[in-house]
C-alpha cells in the first residue's frame, strides 16, 4: 500500500532547506504522496530512506522502455479525463517463424507500408513481434535478424524456450527488444536472461492469482523489468483482466500489478481482429500483438489510439500562421478558419479537391472549432483582422476580399469595418467549399 504524507515525512531529513522545489519537508512529503514529485529531488536522503520511500515516489505503473524508441506503463489515472493518458499503446504485428523467405519479405514490404498522415499527424506502426511457432532456435534466430535488417522498429521475441530466445537475443541486444514469455516453467532462466541483456521481459501466467505468485518469484531474482500477460485470450476475459490489473495497480497501489499489460489478439478475420484489438487499445493494454497488416485494418485503430491518447486539456492545434494549399498567386482566394486542427485540416481537404489554389489563415482560438470560439470570444471581427496584417496576406493577393465560416455571418459587417476587406460568407461546413469556389471570380 502507499504511505501517507506523515509517513513520508518521517524519512525525510527534516531539513527545510527548500532545494528539492517546496519550502518545506512536509510539503515535499504531501508531493510525494500524491505523485507529483520525485524523491530524487530532495539531496540529502539517506539510503535507508530512499529504500523506505520507494514504494511512495514511484509510479503506480512502472514506464518499461524497449525498442527504438516504446514506452509501456507510467499510467497515473483509470480514466483519461481525470488527468490524461500518457503513452499510447505500441502496436506490433505478428511475424511467425514459419513463413517462408519470400512470404517473410512480402510481410516486411507490407509492415513498412504502414505509415499515414491524419490531420496533420503520422502514423507509424510502432514494432514486430517474431514469434517462434516453428519450435526451431536456428529458424527463429534467422527470422528475426531479417526483421532487424529490414526494419527500425521495436522488436518482441517470443518463444517459451529460452535458448531460443537466447540465440534470437545475442545479436540483437543493441537493439533492446521485449522478450518473453517467462512462464511458471521457465522463469528462472528467462528473467536471468533479460537481467543479463538488461532488457524487459513478459511475465505471463494463466489468470491474475497466477501471475501474482510469478511476478513476485521473478522480483525475488532481483530483476523488475517487467511486463505481464495475464494469458486470456478470449475479448471477455482479457477486457476483465485488463480491468482488474489496472485498478488494483492505480487505487490499490498493489505493486505486483504496477508493470504495464500486455494483450494478444485471437480472431482471425481481420475485421474482428481489429474490432478486438481496439476493445484492448480503449481498455489499458500498453501493447496490443495483432496479426493483421492491411492498411485499411490498421489505420482505424491507429485513429481510435490517437483520439482516445489525445490529452483532453490541450486541443490539438495548428500552427496560427499563414497556409498556403497548391500553387498560390496573387489572385487566390483567402479563407478564414479556426486552429483547432480537426477543423483546419477539413477546410485544406476540401480546399486541394477544389483545385484552386489558395490561402487559408487559421485564428488562435486555442484549438477550439469556429461555433465554438465565437461563443467564447476568441473568433472576433478585430482578432481575425490583426492576424490579417500580422501575416502579411495584402502583400502577397491584388484583391481585397476574406471568405469566412458561414456559421459566423454575424460578423461580416464588423470585420469589413475593421479590416477594409470585402468580407464574403462561405459555407457552414467544410464540405460545401468545392460547390462554393466555383462562384468565386
Amino acid at each position: 500500500m502507499a504511505l501517507t504524507g506523515l509517513e513520508i515525512y518521517k524519512q525525510l531529513p527534516k531539513k527545510n532547506c527548500g532545494e528539492c522545489g517546496v519550502p518545506t519537508c512536509l510539503a515535499f512529503a504531501m508531493a510525494l504522496a500524491s505523485g507529483k514529485a520525485a524523491l530524487d529531488a530532495c539531496p540529502y536522503v539517506t539510503e535507508a530512506a530512499r529504500e523506505a520511500l520507494d514504494s511512495a515516489s514511484a509510479p503506480p505503473i512502472k514506464a518499461i522502455k524497449f525498442g527504438k524508441d516504446s514506452v509501456l506503463g507510467d499510467e497515473t489515472v483509470l480514466f483519461r479525463h481525470d488527468k490524461t493518458f500518457y503513452h499510447p499503446t505500441t502496436l506490433l504485428i505478428y511475424v511467425s517463424d514459419t513463413l517462408s523467405d519470400e512470404e517473410l519479405s512480402a510481410k516486411l514490404q507490407e509492415i513498412k507500408g504502414l505509415e499515414f498522415e491524419r490531420v496533420g499527424l503520422q502514423y507509424t506502426i510502432d514494432g514486430v513481434a517474431i514469434v517462434n511457432d516453428s519450435n526451431d532456435a536456428a529458424r527463429f534466430a534467422k527470422v528475426a535478424a531479417t526483421v532487424a535488417e529490414s526494419t527500425d522498429i521495436s522488436l518482441l521475441l517470443l518463444s517459451d524456450n529460452p535458448e531460443a530466445v537466447k540465440a534470437a537475443l545475442a545479436p540483437l541486444v543493441a537493439r533492446k527488444p521485449l522478450i518473453g514469455a517467462a512462464t511458471a516453467d521457465n522463469y528462472e532462466a528467462m528473467v536471468n536472461l533479460a537481467k543479463e541483456n538488461s532488457v524487459p521481459v513478459i511475465i505471463k501466467a494463466d489468470g491474475l492469482d497466477a501471475l501474482n505468485d510469478l511476478v513476485e518469484k521473478a522480483v525475488a531474482l532481483g530483476y523488475k523489468e517487467f511486463v505481464l500477460d495475464p494469458g486470456s485470450r478470449k475479448t471477455v476475459e482479457t477486457l476483465a483482466n485488463l480491468t482488474h490489473l489496472r485498478r488494483l495497480a492505480i487505487k490499490k497501489k498493489f505493486r505486483p500489478f504496477g508493470y504495464p499489460v500486455i494483450a494478444f489478439t485471437s480472431n482471425t478475420e481481420p475485421l474482428e481482429e481489429i474490432m478486438e484489438a481496439t476493445v484492448y487499445v480503449a481498455k489499458y493494454a500498453s501493447a496490443v500483438v495483432l496479426k493483421t497488416s492491411v492498411k485499411a485494418h490498421v489505420l482505424p485503430l491507429m485513429t481510435l489510439r490517437q483520439n482516445i491518447y489525445t490529452d483532453p486539456q490541450k486541443p490539438i492545434q495548428v500552427e496560427p500562421t499563414l497556409h498556403s494549399v497548391g500553387n498560390v498567386n496573387e489572385n487566390s482566394p483567402l479563407y478564414i478558419t479556426t486552429n483547432f486542427s480537426l477543423t483546419y485540416y477539413s477546410v485544406e481537404g476540401e480546399v486541394e479537391t477544389s483545385k484552386i489554389p489558395s490561402y487559408i489563415l487559421p485564428i488562435d482560438t486555442d484549438g477550439t472549432s469556429v461555433l465554438t470560439a465565437y461563443a467564447a470570444g476568441k473568433f472576433e471581427p478585430e482578432k481575425i483582422a490583426e492576424a490579417m496584417v500580422a501575416c502579411g496576406i495584402a502583400d502577397k493577393v491584388k484583391h481585397r476580399n476574406v471568405i469566412i465560416p458561414g456559421y459566423v455571418a454575424v460578423i461580416s459587417g464588423k470585420l469589413a469595418e475593421v479590416s477594409g476587406w470585402k468580407v464574403v460568407v462561405g459555407p457552414r461546413e467544410s464540405s460545401g467549399i468545392v460547390s462554393f469556389s466555383k462562384s468565386l471570380s
